[in-house]
């Protein structure tokens, strides 16, 4: 991180299908911190919502940073060549790429994420992969520095990215009077807090689905692959093939992703001890179950309960 002595120019684009309230958000994160970088003799951002137009442009404005937020409308960016073009030339110039959530898309139907680390919303991450296969997506972490491309995941990661634009080029001490500010806490959080195990039921596989309904009232007791395979009436391989074919998990990643998804409710809902919630999902060591819970959400079960429980204990 350096703290810069000029003014750092940073474009957001307003691409089309993009959120707006992302957009203007960033915007009003970026004049906060302005004022408290004057108060500080600090240089300050010079921000820019760019649109289509300024994009068709080839002799348009370098920027320090180039910003791609989500979308809620789907948008993916294929087949905008002229954005895709204008991209790739701020990247040769020398600009940070960011994106984030679906914003990615956009720097990947440019060129940029071949063979790169990033990150976006967990929700699209198989779809992301499916389109760009050669780019390597983690999307545990809410946010990946790869140096010149910066990604960052969910809807709202607008504020985790916007964070570290202030850090990099305005101080930590910035960053500090402009979370509190906001009343916001600029570290410490990962996607896997948020992750949600959303099994797939539409895959067309009758056997499979059955095994699926029943596994729903069945965690707590002790399940084999051998027991699964048994339920469906194929042979140990068959299962195997066509379970993962119709789910995306092996049998017993998935039984994991379940057990933990259930754990995570009574979490939010119950005021069940944690060893009685173990129990209930299955894991009848309550070490196992603590380390697995912890190593699956990023979050003790007792961190867990307290940032997203219900009731209030």
């Amino acid at each position: 991180m350096t703290i810069s002595k000029r003014n750092p120019t940073i474009a957001i684009i307003a691409y089309p299908g993009v959120q707006m309230s992302a957009v203007l958000g960033l915007e009003d994160l970026f004049m906060i911190a302005n004022r408290n970088a004057h108060q500080h003799g600090r240089a300050q951002l010079t921000v820019r919502q760019v649109a289509n137009c300024e994009m068709t442009d080839p002799a348009s404005a370098v920027y320090d940073a180039v910003i791609l937020p989500p979308s809620l409308q789907h948008s993916r960016g294929e087949g905008h060549t002229s954005i895709h073009t204008w991209l790739r030339a701020q990247h040769n110039a020398g600009a940070l790429m960011c994106s984030i959530c679906a914003g990615a898309f956009w720097l990947g139907h440019a060129g940029l994420l071949q063979g790169r680390a990033i990150t976006t919303h967990w929700d699209i991450e198989e779809e992301f992969c499916a389109t760009f296969p050669l780019t390597r997506v983690n999307a545990e972490h809410l946010l990946i520095d790869d140096t010149d491309i910066v990604t960052a995941g969910g809807l709202m990661a607008w504020l985790d990215l916007g964070f570290f634009i202030v850090n990099r080029w305005l101080g930590p001490q910035v960053v500090s009077h402009t979370a509190r500010h906001l009343l916001v806490d600029p570290s410490g959080r990962e996607q896997r807090n948020y992750r949600s195990f959303t099994p797939q039921l539409g895959h067309g596989e009758p056997a499979i689905l059955a095994l699926q309904h029943w596994l729903e009232t069945h965690v707590d007791t002790d399940i084999t692959v051998e027991t699964m395979a048994t339920r469906t009436h194929l042979s140990h391989r068959t299962f195997l093939r066509r379970f993962k074919a119709a789910t995306g998990f092996t049998p017993n990643a998935y039984l994991q992703n379940l057990r933990i998804e259930k754990a995570r409710d009574l979490l939010e809902r119950t005021r069940m001890p944690v060893s009685e919630i173990g129990w209930s999902v299955g894991y009848h060591d309550a070490s196992a179950f603590s380390r697995l819970f912890r190593s699956t959400t990023g979050l003790t079960a007792g961190e867990y309960r307290k940032r997203f429980g219900d009731l209030q204990f």
